[in-house]
């Protein structure tokens, strides 16, 4: 009589089964993916900055100050999210007031390179003395933080940006020790204008495309000297932090002074940063140091995947080009029906369901309007938002109210329990409930996001980091990461 065999046997004791099987992974990325990343990984780190930074160089020859202007923007949040995945992609340390110090640098050259004290100081004294200032501020909030972890260390730090915020907006009335009366150090809510350009070599940077190219080289640097100390002792010491803190402890490493440098590093990047972004904007507000600016980069480094540098640079990259694309209402609704149709096609197998899927909608969509204008010709009467020719069959196909306000709220609440009941439902009843629930959410963007820009783009950006969090925790380019209880 012979044995049954198993067909899941238990891992052997002892063994990580997960590494030994590291190899069949590998094998298995066959295809175009396999060997983009195989010949990506042949390529030595000069050769992998050239691919990204030479193809960069070329978007100052493209004739348009928008294009180039968000180009710099690219490169300012993807230099912010670099110094992020210091504290946090390498070192784990859940820092919520990183944008602190970006506001702590920017003030800092402000005042020292303008008419608010009447100082204009050169840039090669003003930008070190801003980096020795904000790494002098990362060590100082970093002595009390160091012996905090997760949540502790969050509300800690986050409790640091918001009193900087408040402190920039009300220094415009601080009376100083010894002082008559009050002195206007940061302009208050209205901030500092008229701020000098950086100057490089004697040459005053006073365009878009000279800011952009010498971003560009400041971007490459940066990402060498992380790179380099990535690969350094400390860079492995910092990984090692953020795996297991105590473990990091247990075998000798200096914790407390890992979470300092952490700090200083990311904050110094944070600051040189912050007097390129006024030098650039010839001004500096409180309002930009809010809690969007934070939660925008920190969707960066989720997206492209903490701990990794290229990954990070590709989060900005995508994040900042998507905010940018959904800022009209032609190329919002562009990218949405884009989005959902390649989504449809990618995911759903057979793929005779998602056509079927997809003609159930268009169906529906039609009937559903012909029924509305036909019972209710005036509050349809609407036209949608922007132009082409996308808009002109979204005329004829989705019910467009004249006052959406409150159906428009119903009809998203509406779209919530939708998506949540969908959730749940399995087979072909998911597939015939698929469609009724796109063409809900197709009404609440028409009627409801679409002419709100500034919230769509946030409630996209939040769904393409579910949608992605689910499909791959560990981010685009992050590296998975295996807990063993």
């Amino acid at each position: 009589m012979s044995e049954r065999q198993d067909p899941s046997p238990s891992p052997e004791i002892g063994k990580d089964e997960w590494v030994a099987q590291s190899g069949d992974r590998t094998e298995a990325h066959t295809g175009l993916r396999g060997t983009v990343n195989r010949l990506w990984d042949r390529l030595p780190p000069t050769a992998r900055l050239a691919v990204v930074v030479i193809p960069a160089a070329l978007l100052p020859l493209v004739n348009s100050d928008y294009v180039v202007r968000v180009g710099v923007n690219t490169i300012i949040y993807a230099l912010l999210a670099l110094g992020l995945n210091v504290v946090v992609g390498w070192a784990g340390l859940l820092d919520l007031g990183y944008v602190a110090f970006f506001g702590f640098g920017a003030y800092i050259y402000a005042l020292v390179s303008s008419d608010q004290f009447d100082i204009h100081w050169p840039s090669v004294v003003s930008v070190p003395l801003v980096v020795v200032a904000s790494c002098i501020l990362g060590l100082l909030v970093g002595l009390p933080s160091r012996r905090l972890i997760g949540d502790y260390l969050a509300i800690v730090t986050l409790f640091f940006a918001q009193a900087f915020v408040t402190l920039v907006t009300n220094a415009n009335r601080i009376t100083p020790p010894g002082h008559h009366g009050p002195v206007d150090f940061t302009g208050g809510p209205n901030g500092i204008a008229g701020i000098d350009p950086l100057h490089i070599g004697g040459l005053a940077l006073e365009t878009v495309r000279q800011y952009y190219v010498f971003s560009l080289i400041v971007f490459a640097i940066i990402i060498s000297l992380l790179y380099f100390a990535n690969q350094s002792r400390t860079g492995r010491a910092w990984r090692a932090l953020r795996e297991d803190p105590l473990a990091a402890g247990l075998m000798g490493m200096p914790v407390n002074r890992l979470k300092l440098m952490a700090f200083v590093f990311g904050a110094g990047i944070a600051g040189f940063v912050g007097s390129i972004f006024v030098s650039l904007q010839v001004g500096v507000f409180p309002a930009n140091f809010d809690i969007s600016l934070l939660i925008t980069i920190y969707a960066m480094v989720i997206l492209g995947g903490a701990g990794s540098v290229g990954g990070v640079v590709l989060g900005a990259v995508t994040i900042n080009v998507v905010l940018e694309v959904l800022r009209t209402p032609e190329n919002a609704r562009m990218a949405f029906y884009a989005v959902v149709l390649v989504a449809i096609l990618a995911f759903m197998r057979p793929r005779l369901r998602a056509l079927a899927v997809i003609a159930g909608t268009v169906a529906l969509g039609y009937a559903v309007h012909a029924i509305v204008e036909a019972a209710w010709p005036g509050a349809v009467a609407g036209t949608a938002e922007g132009g082409g020719w996308l808009a002109r069959w979204v005329d004829g196909w989705v019910p467009l109210l004249t006052h959406p306000d409150t159906t428009g709220n119903i009809a998203y609440a509406a779209l919530i329990l939708s998506v949540a009941f969908l959730s749940q439902l399995r087979g072909w009843w998911r597939t015939v409930a698929l469609a009724p629930t796109l063409y809900l959410a197709a009404f609440v963007w028409e009627n409801r996001l679409v002419a709100n820009p500034s919230v769509t783009r946030l409630l996209l950006v939040g769904a393409l980091l579910v949608a992605l969090m689910n499909a791959r925790p560990q981010g685009l380019l992050g590296t998975s990461r295996v807990e063993i209880a």
